[in-house]
């Protein structure tokens, strides 16, 4: 296998990435498949494997060059500890070695806005590696995780397909979010394909149901998240190590709020004109907010103090208050 020490987009936060490169198809069964097919119609079929061959089957596999500083991230996230812990412990493992970076599928368990899929993307950028979103809540078909048969109409691959063959890495973050709130059918079970791709040996040779041509699933690194794990099936359960994420407290809440004015802040041109610390008042009214909403309500605050030339933000430039929508309740 070719190693390098190249990776497209390092994330600042700590030492380029180590890089290996790692084939996540065959070529010969692609060429294989594209030449058995007729002289007529399977044109979608025909193009992906065209595009398969295009774009030949190595992808980067990077893990962190050394265990990273994550002291940030505990900051930002005080309620994802345990979840954090498990990540550092994987990193730790995958170092001095050829190992690739091998994280255990994790579900994230706790209530809508607490910040779970916000958790993935800072894994990602993390990692050095890209991240795909699989809303399973919008899914009407089990298919879109594992590709419908070409035979149907409309038949495309399915978002693990896509993520590995269209995507640069071979062990992308897949985040599977509101696993609980996927929607069966008579005909498809939504959560069939991850009984095999939850399971290092057997995600080695997922096939797509559209392709038909064994990927290489087995280095991806799975989090899913779920309001209510009743509804999950117990296979499934026992292929993850569950984490039940609190709400923050009020204390850790308003530490969010004032790690996400200094990244907005820091994230934008106009942010200079702010001071560098947010009021104790506004932190005390951000802190009543999920993490969901807190950058909603700072975007329409620095907006409506801009718009008075006023370089601090004042509890009024904030939402008002609705019914409750939108808030968690606090660990005490």
């Amino acid at each position: 296998m070719d190693n390098r020490s190249l990776v497209p987009h390092p994330s600042p936060s700590f030492r380029l990435p180590i890089a290996h490169v790692r084939d996540v198809f065959r070529p010969h069964e692609v060429e294989r498949k594209l030449a058995k097919l007729p002289g007529k119609d399977h044109e979608g079929l025909r193009s992906t494997y065209e595009r398969m061959l295009e774009r030949g089957p190595e992808r980067f596999q990077v893990k962190p060059s050394g265990v990273p500083d994550m002291a940030a991230l505990y900051a930002q996230l005080p309620n994802f500890t345990e979840a954090l812990d498990d990540v550092r412990r994987h990193v730790a493992l995958s170092q001095d070695s050829r190992d690739g970076l091998e994280v255990t599928p994790m579900l994230l368990l706790g209530p809508p806005g607490i910040g779970k899929t916000h958790f993935a993307r800072k894994l990602a950028d993390l990692l050095g590696t890209g991240m795909n979103l699989v809303p399973m809540s919008s899914m009407t078909a089990g298919w879109l995780l594992s590709g419908a048969s070409s035979q149907w109409k409309g038949a495309r691959p399915g978002k693990v397909f896509e993520a590995l063959v269209e995507g640069q890495y071979a062990n992308p973050v897949i985040v599977v979010d509101e696993i609980d709130k996927a929607s069966a059918d008579a005909q498809y079970d939504p959560l069939g394909a991850l009984y095999g791709l939850l399971e290092h040996d057997t995600a080695q040779a997922f096939v797509d149901e559209f392709a038909e041509v064994a990927i290489d699933a087995s280095q991806v690194i799975w989090i899913l998240t779920a309001n209510d794990e009743r509804s999950i099936p117990e296979p499934i359960l026992n292929r993850m190590n569950v984490f039940e994420v609190e709400p923050p407290s009020l204390e850790a809440a308003r530490g969010i709020a004032r790690n996400l004015y200094g990244s907005i802040r820091g994230e934008h041109g106009w942010g200079a004109r702010f001071q560098p610390e947010p009021a104790d008042a506004v932190l005390e009214q951000l802190a009543e907010l999920a993490p969901r909403e807190m950058r909603r309500a700072l975007m329409t605050a620095f907006g409506n103090a801009r718009l008075d030339q006023r370089d601090e933000i004042a509890v009024g430039d904030l939402p008002r208050p609705g019914s409750g929508k939108g808030r968690i309740g606090f660990l005490q």
